[in-house]
């Protein structure tokens, strides 16, 4: 069922955000034109949780929704990151001042298949130890905050975590951390 690219025109690119206008042709021969990908580098995020159990949350304003809300610690792989494991864990020094014992891959997901070129990476990292301060970019404004694991469930429960991948990660690492049964 795939499609053939004709030909790709970008229309916008930027750093983290570029927009590519694809002419297609299906299998059946018919043509789709145009088509637009969105193309953003590769997503890491992490349930991080420290030595003693706590989950690593972050509260910060996000201008699309206008809103600030609790999310789990990630963002964009960066070119000089080794492995996706690597990208995570820069993050998670960068945004918490966390280092962490361990590292479970947990799975990838897409944010939007139909449209979005990239994939979300995400991981369970434990035996978090706290060794430095924030080393934040200059947009970010990152409260951290730790929470038990009854406060997590809580606020999924009450559908405070609005950000979809994150929820997703959160549910893949209850999952494996043994406080979600199906």
């Amino acid at each position: 069922m795939n499609w053939k690219i004709l030909s790709s025109e970008y229309l916008f690119k930027e750093l983290w955000f570029t927009v590519r206008k694809d002419r297609c042709e299906k299998q059946d021969g018919s043509t789709v034109d145009p088509y637009y990908v969105y193309e953003f580098p590769e997503w890491v995020t992490a349930v991080a949780l420290t030595e003693d159990g706590k989950f690593i949350f972050e509260r910060q304003y996000r201008h699309a929704l206008g809103m600030t809300m609790m999310e789990i610690p990630g963002g964009c792989v960066d070119d000089e990151d080794k492995s996706l494991q690597d990208a995570i864990a820069r993050e998670l020094k960068e945004e918490t001042g966390y280092i962490f014992s361990s590292y479970e891959y947990l799975g990838k997901i897409s944010a939007n298949p139909s449209t979005n070129s990239n994939l979300m990476h995400f991981f369970l990292a434990q035996g978090g130890k706290k060794i430095a301060d924030q080393t934040l970019d200059a947009n970010e404004e990152i409260e951290v905050h730790l929470l038990s694991i009854d406060e997590v469930k809580d606020l999924l429960k009450s559908n405070q975590i609005i950000q979809s991948m994150h929820a997703t990660a959160l549910f893949y690492a209850l999952e494996r951390l043994g406080h979600l049964k199906y």
